[in-house]
């Protein structure tokens, strides 16, 4: 893992949502939102609801040191949560991902609101934004898409032995002024 020599973990405000580090303490409220089925039924990890299963994925994004907690600024509520990753220096690529909300935040501008709010912060400092789906999840590919994002490859993926079908997205600065985030960025 390497670690970027820029901040992957400010505090990001926007109109709806912050975006803060991810803490420990968090893991009961994250598993609140998390402990939806329906939040993982396009995801090839499905079992992300039971309890089991999420603490690991919980215990991977704190290691990260790039995970962030959503907050609904209305109501400071932990509403999901979304990570910066994989920082590769030589093409000054970074990953976002691992991004999931509570379903009554779905089709309400709150996705794009964060990858807005981390685009605009992480295009500082690199070229490419990657990101990574599984095959079936038409859902984040669809969101990707609107974002700009172009596939530039689908493959497998293992992960501990289970493998799954992926595709992966890449997200210039460029391809992201012409997307659905083009007004916001525009004003960085």
């Amino acid at each position: 893992m390497t670690i970027p020599p820029f901040d992957i973990q400010p505090v990001l405000i926007g109109a709806q949502v912050m975006l803060r580090p991810l803490l420990a303490t968090d893991a009961d409220a994250l598993y609140a939102v998390a402990s939806d089925p329906e939040i993982w039924a396009m995801h090839p990890f499905r079992d992300r609801y039971k309890r089991e299963i999420f603490d690991g994925f919980f215990a991977d994004a704190i290691a990260s040191q790039g995970a962030f907690a959503i907050l609904d600024k209305a109501t400071d509520a932990i509403i999901g949560s979304t990570r910066f990753a994989s920082y590769d220096p030589t093409t000054t690529e970074i990953e976002i991902g691992w991004t999931f909300f509570a379903t009554a935040y779905w089709r309400t501008g709150v996705n794009r609101e964060v990858k807005a709010l981390m685009l605009g912060h992480i295009y500082q400092f690199v070229r490419i934004v990657v990101f990574q789906v599984g095959a079936q999840n038409f859902r984040s590919r669809t969101a990707v898409e609107r974002l700009g994002g172009k596939l530039v490859r689908e493959h497998k993926r293992d992960h501990g032995g289970q493998v799954h079908d992926y595709t992966t997205y890449h997200l210039t600065r460029e391809d992201a002024l012409s997307g659905a985030l083009a007004t916001y960025l525009e004003a960085k």
